[in-house]
């Protein structure tokens, strides 16, 4: 299976956005220019979890993005089905009724490759539903030497849009 790029910037631009000052937000540019991304792709993912209720997109000068949710209720499906859609990576099309030799009539029982193909993906889904980005920010604290932190931390220092709360 092949995810596309989008899920990639998108896991990475929530995992960004959970470490701003609350009320604080952190436009797409900033975020594409962090990452290295085109911002009009990235905005393209930004704008779709703001619609599945990941973030908020906040209008104005000092507006941007940030998390709608705290990052211990943001999984990883969450981010995939916002980006991906919520349809399954596999899709039969029960190719086993045409061809040269097809069932003569209508089979009673499910495709067996399709309820195989359906198995692992509710195994592949309960897994990202399991990993939270909080937990991957876990992991990431745990195995940083400190530059990790510090280069994020220089970034929103620079990019970080302040409210007026917050300020």
């Amino acid at each position: 299976m092949k995810l596309g790029d989008g899920v990639e910037q998108a896991i990475h631009s929530v995992t960004m956005l959970s470490c701003l000052q609350p009320g604080s937000t952190l436009s797409a540019a900033a975020l594409a220019e962090f990452h290295g991304v085109s911002t009009s792709y990235l905005l393209k993912h930004l704008q779709a979890m703001s619609g599945a209720g990941l973030l908020e997109a906040v209008p104005g000068p000092k507006g941007g993005y940030r998390l709608a949710k705290a990052p211990e209720k943001i999984t990883l499906l969450d981010i995939v089905l916002a980006v991906e859609g919520p349809e399954p990576a596999f899709r039969c099309n029960e190719i086993r009724l045409r061809g040269p030799n097809p069932y003569a009539c209508k089979p009673t029982a499910p495709c067996t490759i399709n309820v195989a193909m359906l198995k692992a993906e509710q195994a592949y889904r309960a897994e990202l539903r399991r990993v939270t980005i909080a937990g991957i920010l876990d992991d990431l604290n745990a195995k940083d030497d400190g530059s990790i932190s510090a280069r994020t931390k220089a970034f929103l220092a620079i990019n970080e849009r302040k409210s007026s709360a917050s300020a």
